[in-house]
């Protein structure tokens, strides 16, 4: 082999390997960040390592988006880079050059200088929104696993889909994070818009809309405001419990709430919780979001666990073996998000180490995680220590007496069941004599949000975790 051949292969190792690296770091972002700002900010970034990792130069777009990322994410790439990689690494952003090549190390100074000329803010702004309804069209109802736990929230979210304005309006889905509210919410814009392109679509997360109210309201707007929102024929909105204490947010919902359904528009909307259990909300506006469709997504089963990794695996081009998928879907209970977690780290640590997926594999890539599933908390354990504490019988945890002597302690008792232990709300009500999934609810939101502002709660919660966690 000549010299000149083996240098290049050796180039071609180093080159491979500085990707390698570089794809760790984006799966350990992709896992840390919320979908739609790894999606905007951090996919679209492309990076060159050198041959002796001494340097990573990451490339952006244009300026606009070199400053962004350079003030939320450039710090966390850096340090990212050198866990990953163990040693340290010289972090540098860049402007993508204009051509491949000869120009692939183009220095920060030489390239801001010779860069096309730069969008404005709002130009870019709208672009890194995609189209104006904002919504990703990789969440579809194809893409959407199917189980026990979600198939009655599908079955009505395929109905709006394809029946806007009709039965289920509004439509509230409610469940705790990383189950697949938002993307049965994008799955219905999605499907709308396949069978009618004109139609006006918009999701957004509740957040945006009180920033586009402060807005309306400072830049006095509110006619671009109501005619933007009060002409959707969807609008989808998620996580409508950020409405709580916002007056005016909530007013101006109620107003295009009531237009929309005034025009056969249809009305879909996220929570953590049932309408009448959200907090701080009007009680018109509750009754707004109760008078339709409520439907509630629960933790996914072992079967969906295991349909969700393999799935996600091969939208990922890798095919997980399926007693893998069964070893980590044992291992990770609460949501879909969290199994996401677990796959990419397994990813990573495949494509990093160059090892093929195996439940050894699987297990050093996720041994944190493991360590702490190692230590479980039983139901019945936290019962036990919670009635000794409160001086309480243990069976007063399932009865059905409701005295506030026993009524407390067993609302944080489900409250330290769902902190502590991996078990679904159906499972913890079932484990306290049988009772509904939004009693658990109501018990673990009252005791969180009351450990906020209560010192002497916090406390003897505090002691009582600890005695848990021996």
């Amino acid at each position: 082999m000549t010299e000149g051949h083996h240098s290049s292969l050796n180039a071609q190792a180093a080159h491979g390997a500085g990707q390698s690296l570089w794809q760790a770091c984006l799966d350990q972002l992709a896992q840390e960040l919320p979908e739609q700002q790894f999606n905007t900010w951090i996919k679209p970034l492309t990076a060159q390592v050198a041959d002796d990792f001494s340097r990573a130069t990451i490339f952006v777009a244009n300026r606009f988006k070199l400053d962004w990322v350079r003030a939320q994410y450039a710090g966390r790439i850096s340090a990212l880079l050198e866990k990953i990689y163990g040693q340290a690494i010289h972090t540098e952003l860049a402007l993508t050059p204009r051509e491949s090549g000869s120009r692939a190390y183009v220095s920060p100074a030489i390239a801001a200088f010779d860069a096309a000329p730069e969008p404005s803010a709002a130009a870019e702004e709208a672009a890194a929104n995609g189209l104006r309804n904002r919504l990703n069209t990789a969440l579809t109802f194809d893409t959407l696993v199917e189980g026990t736990a979600n198939r009655m929230a599908r079955a009505a979210a395929m109905h709006v889909a394809t029946m806007p304005g009709h039965l289920y309006n509004p439509l509230f889905i409610y469940g705790g994070v990383g189950l697949g509210k938002t993307h049965l919410m994008h799955a219905v814009g999605n499907k709308l818009l396949a069978d009618r392109p004109d139609a006006k679509v918009l999701y957004i997360h509740a957040e945006q809309f009180v920033s586009d109210v402060v807005k309306a309201y400072q830049r006095k707007t509110f006619d671009e405001f109501k005619e933007r929102y009060h002409s959707l024929d969807l609008l989808l909105i998620d996580d409508v419990q950020f409405f709580a204490n916002k007056d005016r947010t909530q007013e101006e919902f109620f107003n295009a709430f009531e237009a929309l359904l005034a025009k056969k528009s249809h009305i879909v909307m996220t929570s953590d919780t049932y309408p009448k259990g959200l907090a701080d909300i009007h009680e018109r506006l509750v009754s707004r979001f109760d008078s339709g469709l409520t439907v509630a997504i629960e933790p996914p089963e072992l079967e969906m666990r295991v349909a969700i990794l393999i799935n996600k695996a091969r939208a990922e081009s890798t095919e997980m073996p399926e007693e893998v998928a069964f070893f980590v879907a044992k291992n990770v209970r609460s949501n879909v998000r969290e199994l996401e977690g677990a796959l990419r780290k397994i990813l990573a640590y495949s494509r990093f180490n160059q090892k093929d997926i195996s439940i050894q594999l699987a297990r050093e890539a996720l041994r944190d995680l493991l360590s702490i599933q190692n230590r479980q908390i039983s139901v019945e354990n936290i019962q036990k220590t919670v009635a000794d504490y409160y001086k309480i019988k243990v069976a007063d945890m399932y009865s059905k007496k409701r005295p506030a002597s026993i009524a407390r302690p067993r609302q944080i008792a489900m409250y330290l069941a769902k902190e502590l232990t991996q078990k679904s709300l159906p499972e913890i009500g079932e484990l306290f004599g049988g009772r509904d999934h939004t009693t658990v609810l109501h018990a673990v939101r009252k005791i969180s949000g009351e450990r906020q502002q209560l010192t002497e709660l916090n406390q003897q919660l505090h002691v009582l975790e600890q005695t848990l966690k021996g």
